[in-house]
């Protein structure tokens, strides 16, 4: 994947000086928009500042360089935001990522632990399951027979086309159903909160089960009954007050350890 700086929409607003950097990670067809306001109130509440960015590909960012993708692009992206931290010269990171985002963060964290202070995952994969499928090809009949095009080129324009064939095409090829990032977990080193819905029509308990198991910083689960796959937008006053208490109970930890945050 070719990567330019230049390539990339983003959003950074930093209202709290020596303080750490939460960095939103997107799903597979979301944007900086999309989260809406969570991020600003998210950063409010744990007093940190925040990153929001589209992937190439998406959003307001430049388009695909290709279209086509293996099985390592999320380490790819892992490895882009990566250089987006060094680039922005980021110390303190905490990263939240929804679905595709959660994965990216948990391989993010594995590949480069001294970078990340913790992180917050929802619906995040680490292998493809049956129900993962399922959900994608009903995605795509919902693509192809409602406005569900539209409603997404009001976010992405024109690159929808691509942004959501690279996503459906590439998870439902027979190759990609062997992909699994497990190998990366028993590199975690920060804590991490790993939510997922009870009703996540994109995947099973196995995959907060194995994130737990595999991990070696301090992993705690949260399964929200009766919600699917984006916490954050079903019940974002819980999920804007467990994240908070999380975070900010890991800063105190940290804080006490080595006297660096205010």
């Amino acid at each position: 994947m070719k990567f330019s700086i230049n390539d990339i929409a983003f959003k950074h607003v930093h209202n709290y000086p020596d303080r750490p950097t939460l960095i939103f990670l997107h799903d597979s067809l979301g944007s900086i928009e999309l989260w809406r306001d969570f991020p600003e109130k998210l950063g409010e509440l744990t007093q940190c500042n925040i990153l929001i960015y589209d992937r190439q590909g998406y959003g307001k960012s430049g388009p695909f360089s290709s279209s086509k993708r293996d099985h390592t692009y999320m380490e790819k992206e892992a490895d882009i935001l990566h250089n987006l931290i060094d680039h922005w010269k980021l110390k303190d990171v905490i990263l939240f990522g929804h679905s595709d985002g959660g994965s990216i963060a948990l391989i993010t964290a594995g590949k480069y632990p001294k970078k990340i202070k913790c992180i917050v995952t929802e619906g995040a994969h680490i292998f493809v399951e049956t129900v993962t499928l399922a959900g994608i090809k009903e995605a795509v009949q919902f693509y192809k027979t409602t406005n569900l095009k539209s409603k997404l080129e009001k976010y992405h324009g024109d690159k929808t086309e691509d942004m959501f064939w690279a996503w459906a095409t590439t998870w439902l090829s027979e190759d990609f159903k062997t992909w699994n990032m497990e190998s990366f977990l028993p590199f975690i080193e920060c804590p991490s909160l790993i939510v997922q819905g009870e009703n996540d029509e994109y995947g099973t308990l196995k995959q907060v089960q194995g994130i737990l198991k595999a991990t070696q910083g301090t992993s705690l689960k949260l399964i929200l009954p009766k919600v699917k796959h984006t916490p954050h937008k079903e019940v974002p006053e819980l999920m804007l007050k467990k994240a908070n208490e999380f975070i900010t109970g890991v800063l105190v930890d940290l804080k006490c350890q080595n006297k660096k945050f205010k």
